[in-house]
Formats: C-alpha cells, structure tokens, sequence
C-alpha cells in the first residue's frame, strides 16, 4: 500500500492582495447593503411582534396623512397652472 502523504498549504498564513480602489468600493457597497438588510430584519421582525390592530392603525394614520400631502400636491400644481394662465393671458392682451 502507498502512503499518503499529509497534504500541506503553503498559503495558510499568507495575507491576502491589497484590493484595488474598485474593489474596495464595491465591498464598501456590500456592507452598507448587509448593514441596511439587517436594519430591515430587525424591523420587520419588530412588526411581527407588534399586534395585528396596533400596525393596521398605524397604516390607517399613514394613509390618511398621504392622500392629505396628495390633495395639497394637487392644490399646489392646479394654483400654479392657474396663475400661468393668467400671467399668460396678460401678456397677449
């Protein structure tokens, strides 16, 4: 029978290549990336743990305060598009 022979890594204490800039910039990315999905692991499961009533009120609250910024958005854009008009009719006359 042959012996075998235990297999040795010259590369078991050896440092890794310094990265390049690119290279560094995108693993800054990826950690900012895990950082921010394990932000939204922990709320997620932070709402899980809330009562069903207590998120459903809180939408209802988000809700209702959207479609008002969604009314004074449209008040807004019908004022200035009214003033245009009549700026406008101004000048032709």
């Amino acid at each position: 029978m042959a012996e075998q022979q235990p297999v040795q890594s010259s590369n078991t204490t050896a440092t890794p290549p310094p990265c390049t800039p690119l290279e560094q910039q995108v693993l800054d990315e990826y950690a900012l990336l895990l950082n921010n999905l394990n932000n939204l692991s922990a709320q997620l499961n932070a709402l899980a743990d809330r009562p069903t009533g207590e998120v459903l009120d809180g939408l209802r609250m988000l809700e209702r305060k959207t479609s008002l910024v969604l009314t004074l958005l449209k008040a807004s854009v019908y004022s200035i598009v009214l003033q245009q008009q009549i700026y406008g009719g101004e000048e032709d006359a």
